[in-house]
């Protein structure tokens, strides 16, 4: 048997005899101002990917048009399902209903791939913002999440993560901004922002 096939073998072994101390499913949310939510959230990514995990990533505001650095990565890598649900900041779309209706089909998506346990790690980068703007219902991504079945680790990022999606994370890091080149009239740059 391959090693990984042994890590996901122990791992759905420990899952039939009950969650030790170790092993239970975590809601992982990165919120705040700061640059670095979503690096540190594809850093856990590859931690997963590392011990065997399936993983899908769903970004919920970058376009199919973004050329994304840690996209291209998880291609090299292999194994990892990378889906881009969005069509761009809102400040640059010209169609924000549109957008809204990317992002409900999105979080449809995520509930179709939570319900039938597809990945057993996923990664909603930038999903606060369809929150926040009243694209998808709060209380029905808490409740979805809350009930999601087997082992399934969720990470969500962006700002201003809702109240009750704070509550029922496991693990919340808010990360501040303390200071930024961007505040200096720089772009984002290729390899640090992308």
């Amino acid at each position: 048997m391959s090693e990984m096939g042994e890590i996901r073998q122990s791992r759905e072994e420990r899952l039939k005899r009950g969650s030790t101390r170790r092993d239970r499913p975590l809601l992982i949310v990165n919120t705040g101002h700061g640059k670095g939510k979503s690096t540190a959230s594809f850093g856990v990514m590859l931690r997963g990917w590392a011990r065997g995990y399936r993983i899908g990533v769903y970004q919920f505001v970058k376009s199919g048009k973004w050329n994304v650095g840690e996209q291209k990565a998880a291609e090299a890598l292999g194994s990892i399902d990378w889906f881009k649900q969005g069509d761009g900041w809102t400040w640059t779309v010209k169609d924000l209903e549109h957008s809204a209706d990317l992002a409900r089909e999105g979080w449809e998506e995520v509930k179709r791939r939570l319900a039938d346990e597809t990945y057993d790690m996923l990664l909603l980068d930038e999903f606060t913002y369809p929150m926040k703007f009243g694209w998808v219902d709060t209380a029905e991504v808490v409740e979805t999440l809350r009930n999601r079945p087997g082992f399934q680790h969720v990470i969500i990022t962006g700002r201003d993560a809702p109240p009750e999606l704070i509550e029922a994370a496991d693990l919340v890091s808010e990360v501040s901004k303390v200071k930024h080149p961007m505040d200096e009239g720089y772009r984002g740059q290729k390899g640090i922002e992308w």
